[in-house]
């Protein structure tokens, strides 16, 4: 599946200039057919509330889908771009890490679908989203 083989830590030490770094986002495992990611739930992804910010769920489901396009095409060739991304979140989470793991619905050519489940601590689902992702022609 994977256009070649990365590491974990090939992915971890990309530059630091994005909100996946600022957020703390570290990839976790690569495998056949799935990525997985964690970020902690503190601070920078609480809601006012004191608990986690959809919008940081959503961040790191994107960053999975697209670094998993990413891992999946020549990057020379082609570069991966959202098109659409939907999450639904089903319950709190405080404190601690979440992971994220990220499976492909659908690869082709021109668009990848991508459902990124998301865990608490316990092992219980807080959120699932589904991402669409554009491959476009690398811009030179």
């Amino acid at each position: 599946m994977w256009f070649r083989n990365f590491t974990v830590e090939e992915l971890n030490n990309r530059p630091k200039n994005h909100i996946g770094a600022l957020l703390d986002i570290r990839f976790t495992e690569i495998g056949e057919g799935f990525l997985t990611a964690t970020m902690p739930v503190d601070e920078r992804t609480h809601q006012p509330a004191g608990i986690l910010h959809g919008g940081a769920s959503v961040v790191l489901a994107e960053t999975l889908g697209s670094i998993a396009s990413y891992m999946c095409t020549d990057p020379e060739k082609y570069m991966a771009v959202g098109l659409e991304v939907n999450a639904n979140h089903l319950r709190p989470v405080k404190s601690g890490l979440v992971k994220g793991i990220c499976k492909p619905l659908h690869i082709g050519a021109k668009t990848m679908v991508w459902e990124i489940k998301i865990y608490d601590e316990r092992g219980k689902m807080n959120c699932i989203s589904r991402l669409t992702v554009a491959i476009i022609p690398q811009q030179k």
